[in-house]
């Protein structure tokens, strides 16, 4: 009885997402810890102090270079949640006597994950996410950047310096594998164009080598039933190798993460890429030709009504899983995050939607 209140309350409108989702998350598993809600204002206050002191060494160096005693410097640093929620799964398994060595690799992390955003944002020639308290042109936006990134790239260098060899070489992986998907994109771009121009040869190669993609080795994280999840490979690769990657820092550090708990996180950042980006930028996306699952479900189906339930069933699945991962991991902070990200998403506002 709880459990179906629990489930109408999650589904109200007029609560607040996160309110909805412990709710949901609740109705889901049966699962409701109090204690997690207070281990994810540790850990987020932790994780926002380490933003603050790197983002602190970027805003002295731009002073400097554009000759103001102070100035302010942000960057939007959503993409950090999975080292949240590491951290707070650590700050619950571990005794506290390891908190410190939890938070010191978690500020690895976090620091080369920003760093590495950066790197792409800059590759791409976006600069909008790199904003400061001062007036300035495009040639001055892009050196901010370049400033922001090259702190942060030295901070990375250095930390790894503290660590065994393996852990550097985990992140390199993670990048070498992330830009070879990158360097993909001319081609996923020729893809989409020839399918929207009636190129049956070309759905049928997106089928192939981008919905159903296979890895040459599959990474021993997934189950058999995972591997044949639509779109894993390319997603794996695009966005999922960092945080597999990440955890992976975490082991090389004689940090234990729990198998259950990695998978969780790296479905749930799959899902939120597919459930939340992907789905709001299909417009755009497909203005720009970009291949994504959702431009490819457009592309793939019989008409918008099945492309929509499509794209539904896939962020479901991946979101789905991972939550169901969360709740064997026992971390209810994952799987509360997990349904934010579906309480968070508009998919009913796609063509062929509800909305």
């Amino acid at each position: 009885m709880l459990r179906r209140s629990a489930g109408w309350l999650a589904g109200a409108g007029p609560l607040p997402t996160p309110v909805r989702a412990v709710f949901g998350y609740y109705a889901h598993s049966g699962v409701f810890d109090y204690g997690s809600l207070q281990l994810k204002q540790q850990s987020d206050a932790a994780v926002e102090a380490m933003i603050e002191e790197a983002f602190a060494a970027v805003e002295e160096a731009i002073a400097e270079e554009f000759g103001y005693e102070f100035v302010a410097f942000s960057y939007d640093t959503k993409l950090v949640m999975p080292a949240k929620l590491t951290l707070g799964q650590l700050y619950r398994e571990l005794p506290s006597t390891d908190h410190d060595r939890a938070k010191a690799m978690t500020r690895l992390a976090v620091e080369a994950l920003i760093d590495g955003d950066m790197r792409d944002a800059i590759n791409d020639d976006e600069f909008e996410d790199f904003a400061v308290d001062f007036e300035t042109d495009v040639a001055d936006r892009r050196r901010i950047a370049e400033i922001a990134q090259a702190i942060l790239q030295d901070r990375v260098e250095d930390r790894f310096d503290h660590y065994d060899e393996s852990v550097r070489e985990t992140y390199r992986w993670a990048v070498d594998v992330s830009e070879a998907h990158q360097a993909q994109d001319p081609a996923f771009r020729e893809l989409l164009a020839r399918a929207r121009d009636g190129d049956e040869d070309a759905l049928a190669e997106i089928e192939a080598t981008y919905k159903h993609a296979v890895f040459e080795e599959p990474p021993d994280l997934f189950t058999d039933a995972e591997l044949e999840l639509p779109y894993l490979k390319t997603q794996y690769d695009r966005v999922g190798v960092i945080y597999d990657a990440m955890i992976e820092m975490y082991r090389a550090a004689d940090l234990p993460v729990d198998s259950a708990f990695q998978r969780s996180i790296v479905l749930a950042i799959v899902g939120a890429q597919i459930w939340l980006d992907d789905v709001d930028d299909y417009r755009a996306d497909m203005a720009e030709g970009q291949l994504t699952p959702v431009t490819a479900e457009y592309l793939l189906a019989d008409d918008e009504r099945a492309a929509y339930e499509s794209v539904v069933a896939v962020g479901e699945a991946y979101l789905d899983r991972a939550r169901r991962q969360a709740t064997a991991a026992n971390s209810p902070l994952t799987g509360i995050a997990t349904e934010y990200i579906y309480r968070d998403g508009t998919p009913e506002l796609l063509p062929g939607g509800d909305g």
